[in-house]
């Protein structure tokens, strides 16, 4: 549209790219217009219609544009001063920026997203070793003149100035009904059009699929593609703006082509996620804002449940009013820019900059960005989508006096705690029930919001459950060598309502219902993740609960985590209805009324604060008190921890469940992991306090990851039991020849072999001392060890949790080191704990945290983020004024799974030392850009919460 209106305008426009012509001449027929086909980056590779390949979307672009870079840069500077080009009009290609600096000519970039963006997420899957390729592409961007930045637009800090316009839509060339009698379509026919860009492989299309009355137009049908008698295939080169306009709903994935169609011509988009393509947020929320949106489940559009949503579709009312003449305005400013006219901002662009570089690590990082001023559309989608859980010490919910009257509801069981988080999410249920009243309502209502509102039948009973998240004082990753830790449940919390119905009773979703026979309704589970708008996962998920059953027994676990792996964006829903899988499994529970969830969770993701442990619980405990089960706190988290290892598939400790479900408000939770012997609560001395710190990285790429380190610490475990059973073996072939030449054994030889008898049997490695670990086995550990190898020797490395990967080269001796002598740091630190309150005993409880977080950098599990906060704690602890007020910041340590998260900081209990938090919190802010998030205080596990069964009061009470 751009190049169009350029044309049109006299000028002679050079279009370079790797598309086919048609593309360009079906809407353009000029001979100003020069097309040369090269290929300068190669966007992503999609491995289907929904998906697409991140690994493979690097490679490609290092082979397309990073090695060959400077051929490039050297023929395209040469091309542009051939032709004696005047401007350089960029859809985002990085190296055409630099190409056009290097030529002395000015360049201008025209898009709503950028690759430095979108690769971001690929690099943080691919590891630190493409890290570059980001630092580059952000370069080259930065060298051009301004963005001319379309709505829906993702941030782009990398530019150095921005000028916004309208949308950029193709305008149409033929009416509606010139279409529609061109396809030979009546009047009386609802027309979709199926618009997955051309990528059909594998997709089958049945009769079925569409109700009476409609027919399919199918762009990107191969020729040889058969279809239904109701699907239609187009031609190759139709010209699409027309058809989307002639059609009643199109059925595709969001692109912005698509969505500005959409918006622009008023045509209902039913769209299905695409996998790892950052973009798509922030134009599923602009559609869905104007009314324009309706979501399918990926499941649905395989399965050809297509009515319900294609009934929901056309009673939408687009409300999109805003300009569409987006190509014209940029063609004018191009034209300016190329005669000499700046249209770049007078005003310093670094607010903006900075703006965009947040939303941007919000978006990679997934924090909660309700304070980050973005567009109104998305702010909208933030702010008014739903209802989040508050935080406990959120001043801004007063604790109510009386603890069975909430508002709407009247408590009939349990006691909110006087916790105001709680409280908060029961006025956010009173909320939703007040929205599933018609009249209210409003254009401004997301999807997630009006599926929890019709979740539960408000006249019946519901169940609440709420479970902390945990902060890692003490252990951390040596939970799952059998160690012991230290950990304190957090002010933040998830809570789950519950609802179980009769299956003729259940409030189904349209698309639920048509899964359902007429003649007998089925058991479904239907759940609701409150704020899952702030990623980019799917706010609802649904199942029949007969999905969890194969002839007559629940299906496997391993059936199960490759059902929920199906679809990435409902991935999430694993951790709720897995809930329910293992207690089908582990304690033989029948569960035959349809089951309704809404999750809302006040603990953030990706900071190590245990959020997944936290959804387990209070779904868990949720589940077991509206189905009238008792299970024991230590109970229900071993269960919890089945769900993450075999359902999910992660392989955690138990420590987080345990900490989640056993936790007291400030207490500290200690317990061995031999599977999960709770020893008991540890008061936390008044004269001592704990805090979190997030450093804003959800996963370093440059570290280790979490499995590989388990895998190392299990592989040298299997190292010592075979090193002590060679042991044995010699010393009983000694024994044997000194017996035949009558020697016999003392009793010192005899505790020799008791020694090696128990570590030939080792089962967790916490079990083995430090000093016979440097006695007998340190030098048998290799640094690294390559798995092949491994299996060669050894067979396998006996973790149930973890498969070893044949190429992949493990780090041993550290992750094995580290839990042997962390149980050993963590039995000192709770010693000292009830030691006198002096200097000392804060100094080495300091000590033995700075301990801990630098042995986790030996294993790999270390970060930039993180030991750039504990350098600013120790600055503060060794300052001048710390010690002329004798110190009140003592140690800190990377906490959970490592590789980025939170770091635990210790200190004496006063207003000084949360002084120092905040000064640290600015420190890191000031050297970021990143303002970490401060956990602060704590509140009771789920055992000791209980349930709240609530029920709505009656009008007349």
């Amino acid at each position: 549209m751009v190049v169009r209106n350029l044309i049109q305008s006299g000028h002679h426009v050079h279009v370079v790219s790797g598309a086919p012509e048609y593309v360009f001449t079906t809407a353009i027929q000029s001979p100003r217009l020069f097309i040369r086909k090269v290929l300068l980056d190669s966007g992503a590779v999609q491995a289907d219609a929904l998906t697409v390949d991140r690994l493979a979307s690097l490679e490609k672009y290092i082979e397309t544009a990073v090695v060959p870079r400077a051929s490039i840069l050297a023929t395209e500077v040469e091309w542009l001063k051939s032709i004696k080009a005047d401007l350089v009009v960029s859809d985002v290609v990085p190296v055409a920026c630099r190409a056009a600096a290097d030529a002395g000519i000015h360049s201008v970039c025209v898009t709503n997203f950028s690759w430095d963006f979108i690769y971001a997420e690929y690099v943080m899957a691919a590891g630190y070793t493409n890290r570059p390729i980001i630092w580059q592409i952000a370069e080259d961007y930065s060298r051009c003149e301004f963005l001319i930045r379309l709505p829906g637009y993702c941030p782009m800090p990398a530019f150095r100035d921005v000028v916004d316009v309208p949308l950029v839509v193709r305008r149409l060339h033929k009416s509606r009904a010139e279409v529609r009698k061109e396809l030979g379509i009546g009047d009386d026919k609802k027309v979709l059009l199926y618009n997955f860009g051309g990528q059909l492989s594998g997709w089958n299309l049945k009769e079925d699929y569409l109700p009476s009355g409609w027919i399919c137009l199918v762009c990107g049908a191969s020729e040889d593609q058969e279809l239904p008698g109701n699907f239609f295939k187009l031609p190759k080169d139709v010209y699409t703006p027309d058809v989307v306009a002639a059609s009643d709903c199109m059925l595709g994935k969001i692109g912005y082509g698509t969505v500005s169609e959409a918006l622009a011509y008023g045509v209902p988009f039913i769209f299905v996620r695409r996998d790892y393509f950052n973009e798509e947020p922030f134009l599923r929320h602009m559609l869905e804002h104007f009314q324009c949106g309706v979501e399918m489940i990926r499941r649905d559009l395989l399965t050809g449940h297509w009515a319900p949503y294609l009934e929901r579709a056309i009673t939408l009312k687009p409300c999109y009013n805003g300009g569409i003449n987006g190509a014209e305005v940029a063609a004018n400013i191009l034209q300016d820019t190329a005669s000499g006219k700046s249209h770049a901002s007078c005003k310093p662009s670094g607010s903006r900059r900075l703006r965009d570089a947040i939303v941007l690590g919000y978006q990679l990082q997934r924090v909660p960005g309700k304070d980050v001023a973005i567009p109104e559309w998305y702010a909208v989608a933030q702010n008014e989508l739903s209802f989040r859980s508050a935080s406990p010490n959120d001043k801004s919910s007063p604790a109510i006096s009386c603890t069975k009257e909430i508002e709407d509801f009247e408590i009939l069981h349990g006691d909110h705690h006087g916790l105001s988080d709680t409280i908060s999410f029961l006025k956010g249920l009173a909320e939703l029930r007040a929205l599933a009243d018609p009249v209210n309502h409003n254009t401004h209502q997301s999807r997630e919001s009006l599926a929890a509102a019709a979740l539960f039948n408000w006249e019946d009973e519901i169940f609440v459950a709420r479970a902390p998240g945990r902060l890692d004082v003490m252990g951390g990753i040596a939970d799952y060598s059998g160690s012991l830790v230290l950990q304190m449940p957090i002010r933040e919390a998830c809570h789950v309502a519950i609802q179980r119905n009769h299956p003729s009773k259940q409030k189904l979703w349209k698309h639920a219902q048509a899964r359902q026979q007429k003649e007998a309704r089925t058991p479904v589970i239907q759940i609701v993740s409150l704020g899952s708008e702030l990623g980019n996962r799917g706010p609802t998920f649904d199942m029949d609960l007969s999905g969890l059953i194969d002839s007559g027994k629940p299906i496997s676990y391993e059936k199960a985590r490759k059902y929920f792996s199906q679809d990435p964006s409902q991935k999430w829903a694993a951790y709720v209805a897995g809930t329910i899988l293992v207690l089908m499994t582990e304690l033989g529970v029948r569960f035959e009324d349809s089951i309704s969830i809404l999750v809302s969770s006040g603990v953030p993701e990706g900071k190590g604060v245990s959020s997944s442990a936290a959804v387990e619980v209070a779904s868990m405990s949720a589940v077991a008190a509206a189905h009238g089960l008792t299970i024991a706190p230590r109970d229900l988290a071993l269960l919890c921890q089945k769900v993450e290892n075999h359902v999910v598939g992660a392989p955690c400790g138990v420590m987080d469940q345990m900490a989640s479900a056993c936790g007291e408000a400030n207490k500290l939770l200690a317990m061995v992991c031999q599977p999960a012997e709770v020893l008991g609560l540890v008061e936390i001395p008044p004269h001592i306090r704990f805090w979190g710190i997030d450093s804003g990285i959800r996963h370093s790429v440059g570290g280790a990851d979490y499995g590989s380190v388990r895998v190392g610490a299990f592989m040298g475990r299997k190292i010592v039991k075979s090193t002590a059973s060679a042991q044995i073996s010699c010393l009983l072939e000694n024994n044997s020849s000194q017996q035949v030449n009558g020697n016999t054994s003392d009793e010192r030889e005899k505790d020799g072999n008791n020694l090696l008898e128990t570590e030939a049997c080792l089962d967790y490695l916490c079990n083995l001392s430090p000093h016979r670990y440097e006695a007998s086995y340190v030098d048998k550990l290799p640094e690294y060890l390559q798995g092949q190898e491994f299996l060669n020797k050894y067979v396998n490395h006996e973790d149930s949790v973890t498969v070893i990967d044949k190429k992949h080269t493990y780090a041993v001796r550290a992750p094995t080191r580290h839990p042997i002598y962390e149980n050993f740091r963590v039995k000192a630190f709770k010693g000292l704990l009830s030691a006198a309150p002096t200097d000392d005993q804060l100094s080495s409880l300091g000590e033995i945290m700075y301990q801990c977080h630098y042995s986790y950098s030996h294993c790999g599990l270390g970060s930039d983020g993180t030991d750039r906060l504990v350098e600013l704690v120790q600055r503060l602890q060794h300052s001048k004024s710390a010690k002329s007020e004798m110190g009140t910041l003592f140690g800190a340590k990377i906490t959970g799974g490592g590789s980025g998260g939170t770091v635990c900081v210790i200190g004496r209990n006063l207003l000084r030392s949360s002084e120092q938090i905040f000064e640290i919190q600015q420190r890191y802010k000031a050297a970021t850009g990143f303002l970490p998030f401060i956990f602060e205080g704590s509140s009771p596990g789920a055992g000791k919460f209980g349930y709240l069964k609530i029920r709505l009061r009656s009008r007349s009470q």
